[in-house]
């Protein structure tokens, strides 16, 4: 009897430990691609329309890298949509992205980077409306 009690608990911690781990993201991000994607977009201009000399820049900063890793490492080895003109945007933007945030974290997003992140988007965005 002890022994298939212990066997009860350890399922019950395994269950429990496996549900923690599948919870929902703290970026939105649910599971479902052209949902995510958009989700990752907003949350993403909403970090780069920030004006420099706001005081939760950095706060913005942090959440959008929280994002672009959450995101990429999500479906970066999803061969359902490794080969989506949407996703392929999508991933040259965010490494854009993250790419000055790691190289200048402390500087602001030059306008030229702005514009083509802002190109890229509605690319990103025209493609999954048209569900590629």
């Amino acid at each position: 009897m002890k022994r298939y009690l212990s066997r009860l608990v350890a399922l019950v911690l395994v269950v429990a430990i496996a549900l923690t781990g599948c919870s929902s993201s703290s970026t939105g991000l649910v599971g479902n691609y052209s949902q995510d994607t958009l989700t990752a977009l907003e949350s993403l201009r909403a970090a780069i329309e920030i004006p420099d000399d706001a005081p939760n820049k950095s706060e913005a900063q942090s959440k959008a890298r929280q994002s672009i890793n959450e995101y990429i490492s999500r479906y970066r080895r999803d061969s359902s949509v490794a080969n989506l003109s949407s996703f392929s945007t999508m991933r040259t933007a965010l490494n854009s992205l993250a790419g000055y945030y790691s190289s200048y974290p402390n500087r602001p997003l030059p306008q030229k980077l702005k514009d083509r992140l802002d190109q890229e988007f509605r690319q990103v965005e025209r493609a999954i409306r048209r569900g590629a």
